[in-house]
């Protein structure tokens, strides 16, 4: 596979496409034509301020958080082109918490996809899990299969049969029948997309993927004769509700009618963004589904010139969207992460190194017009996206300033989020006390800037924390480093810079920061029994355990009735450091503590077991006991465990006492979070402390 010269950057007009098309028809998501027409009138931009009780625009949506994190079956399983259907149901049950993330969780033989993740949890294999004999066609062909394939086309650009393969083999974990047709159809068309731009050629690229015989490929059919025939969309779009409407078919939300639509809004959009928007969310429907993979081909097709001219749809949304799911350090993302992520997988398919833009920088403003979050903090600041300046690159962010001015960009939930409505927003923070900030940034005229961040405090309040203060000569580039300090266990919200005062312009180059963690996780001090209701503290953990008793004289009380249970903090950036917590067991199975989490399936485990055992637990593709011995461990008795992580190594203590030390070569975990692990039982722990290893070859004891 040969990746286009402007590939990247055409992916990161998909990804746009796709979260702005979401964003733009979530407000009035399952309204019809008419209630749209009387209540909004057609749909030219944002409407999510004239909906009641709908103010934000950037939201949690399963259309974003199923696209970018099925996706990751990929690189989870060695980025083979070979992945199965089996595989991605694997990715389903590792990144998905049931009933809380990504899902519509509207119950078993209602929802098609809550019916297929109970298939898969009782361990029924995909593509059974899914499929029209277990489920019923009424039930396999509804629209789930078409909202979550974008990706699998942006890893196959210009080869539509590989795409339409791994959308049928994703499709499938789910889906059946005319489902899997249509999201074969269009994940050709978005491939195609990335070498072909006359629409009647794509969508005769989509249906070369399909039988002849197929209810899709006929759809497909009469809406390209209605558009031949009928040139008012207005009147196009009644002629094709006649046929194919939701009363014709059956369920919550069919395939067939919203991927009419689809192919509506792309012929009588004729390659214009706005108007193709107009007519896929003033048709109605399924109206987040259908924008959204409209907008993500469009992008594709047209790069980042089909969003210029009229509406401002990148300006509001700001590259911003959130993943949701057991990986909580991926869940505070953006566009271009997220484009990064897709392309170098594609690059790994191909056989490519991967692209690490300014040294690996996690803000690095490479993309025209991207600005991954920031926002300026008052009327003063003006910013954006432009050439040169960059001593690592091609492009910088610039500032310009009237008087003091402070830019910054999230790191986790912004207290106006801590209650969005709709899908859950679980997440941990992606920057920590401990580590070691770095940017690289210039101004034309004399400045004196700073990093600051702004932690939560009591009552949820947002805390500023400064740096040193830089100052700038006319023209100097400066790189300061700024360790994040201790914050008292109250997550990092915020990552910025403030400008004393003046009036020019600077231009930041890129930010970025390393290092292990320095932290204590635990309820702040001062909070325990006060009226103080601050929630931040337990937001930061993505919290997969049936229940975690807020009243408690401890900070953790979990207790999982059935199964395992996680809760879960940190990134996949950590990669070597010890973590250590004090774990009382009440009744359980199996507990402890955990060390480079990448979901509820891919970790490493200290844990008390059954039968006065400890165990050094692996759970990846099934879990494998590393290690174990006889430890004569009693209920309601406190111990001090610690797991270090370093490379392939894994080293165990209890109390001080040395317990495993394994070197893991078979495909070891190289990063991830921490975690408290619960195998049916409750367990208590007054917190957990996370930081860097003291000596790698000698353990802190």
């Amino acid at each position: 596979m040969s990746l286009p010269p402007d590939y990247a950057e055409r992916v990161y007009a998909g990804v746009l496409g796709k979260i702005i098309g979401v964003y733009l028809g979530r407000p009035f998501e399952g309204w019809t034509h008419e209630r749209i027409m009387e209540e909004l009138g057609e749909i030219d931009g944002y409407v999510n301020h004239r909906v009641p009780g709908k103010p934000a625009l950037v939201v949690t949506d399963d259309d974003i958080s199923g696209t970018f994190t099925f996706l990751r079956a990929l690189p989870d399983h060695g980025n083979s082109p070979d992945l199965t259907s089996d595989q991605i149901g694997d990715t389903w049950l590792n990144y998905i918490i049931e009933g809380r993330t990504t899902l519509w969780w509207g119950g078993f033989g209602n929802s098609t996809e809550h019916t297929a993740f109970l298939h898969l949890k009782d361990g029924v294999p995909a593509p059974e899990s899914g499929s029209i004999a277990r489920n019923g066609r009424l039930i396999a062909e509804q629209i789930g299969a078409q909202i979550f394939i974008d990706g699998w086309a942006m890893v196959a650009p210009g080869d539509p049969q590989k795409a339409a393969a791994l959308a049928r083999r994703a499709a499938r974990v789910s889906h059946d029948g005319e489902a899997v047709h249509a999201a074969a159809v269009l994940a050709a068309m978005e491939a195609q997309a990335f070498v072909e731009d006359d629409i009647q050629q794509l969508l005769d690229v989509g249906v070369s993927v399909i039988p002849r015989d197929a209810h899709i490929y006929r759809l497909i059919a009469d809406v390209r004769a209605i558009h031949a025939t009928e040139p008012d969309w207005r009147k196009g779009r009644a002629r094709m509700a006649g046929r194919y409407n939701y009363e014709n078919y059956g369920g919550n939300c069919h395939m067939v009618p919203n991927h009419g639509l689809v192919i509506l809004g792309l012929l009588y959009g004729e390659g214009d963004f706005a108007r193709s928007m107009q007519v896929v969310n003033t048709s109605g429907w399924d109206t987040d589904c259908n924008a959204g993979n409209l907008g993500c081909l469009l992008g594709i097709r047209a790069g980042l010139s089909v969003f210029r001219g009229g509406e401002d749809w990148r300006g509001p949304v700001a590259d911003r969207l959130f993943l949701p799911s057991a990986d909580g350090g991926r869940a505070i993302t953006d566009a271009v992460i997220e484009a990064q992520e897709i392309a170098n997988t594609a690059r790994a398919l191909a056989g490519d190194p991967p692209v690490r833009p300014k040294q690996g920088a996690r803000f690095h403003f490479e993309f025209p017009g991207s600005m991954q979050g920031f926002r300026p903090a008052g009327e003063n600041t003006r910013l954006e996206n432009v050439p040169g300046h960059s001593r690592a690159g091609q492009r910088t962010l610039e500032v310009r300033f009237d008087g003091p001015a402070r830019l910054s960009t999230p790191t986790f939930i912004l207290p106006h989020e801590m209650g969005m409505a709709g899908y859950a927003l679980l997440a941990s923070p992606t920057l920590y006390s401990g580590q070691n900030v770095r940017t690289g940034f210039s101004a034309e005229r004399a400045a004196s800037v700073r990093l600051f961040a702004r932690a939560y405090s009591r009552g949820d309040r947002l805390a500023d924390l400064y740096g040193p203060e830089i100052q700038l000569a006319p023209g100097d580039y400066a790189e300061p480093v700024w360790q994040i300090p201790d914050t008292r266990g109250w997550p990092v919200a915020e990552i910025g810079l403030e400008i004393a005062g003046g009036s020019g312009r600077l231009h930041l180059d890129y930010l970025r920061w390393d290092g292990t963690p320095n932290v204590n996780l635990t309820r702040p001090i001062g909070l325990k029994g006060s009226a103080d209701t601050s929630q931040a503290w337990r937001r930061a953990w993505v919290d997969a355990v049936d229940q975690w008793d807020p009243s408690c004289s401890q900070a953790f009380c979990l207790v999982q009735n059935d199964g395992r249970g996680l809760i879960m903090q940190g990134t996949r950036d950590w990669q070597d450091y010890e973590v250590e917590a004090d774990i009382t067991p009440w009744l359980v199975e199996a507990a402890g503590i955990g060390a480079r989490v990448q979901g509820l399936r891919r970790f490493y485990a200290l844990q008390l077991a059954a039968g006065k055992r400890v165990r050094l637990l692996k759970a990846l593709d099934g879990d494998q006991v590393l290690a174990e011995q006889s430890f004569d461990w009693d209920l309601h008795r406190t111990y001090q465990m610690k797991l270090q992580v370093a490379g392939s190594r894994v080293r165990a203590w209890i109390d001080s006492l040395p317990l495993f030390e394994v070197e893991d070569r078979r495909n070891p975990l190289l990063g991830g979070a921490v975690a408290y692990v619960v195998d049916r039982g409750h367990i208590r722990s007054r917190g957990m402390r996370v930081g860097p290893l003291a000596d790698p070859d000698r353990p802190n004891t």
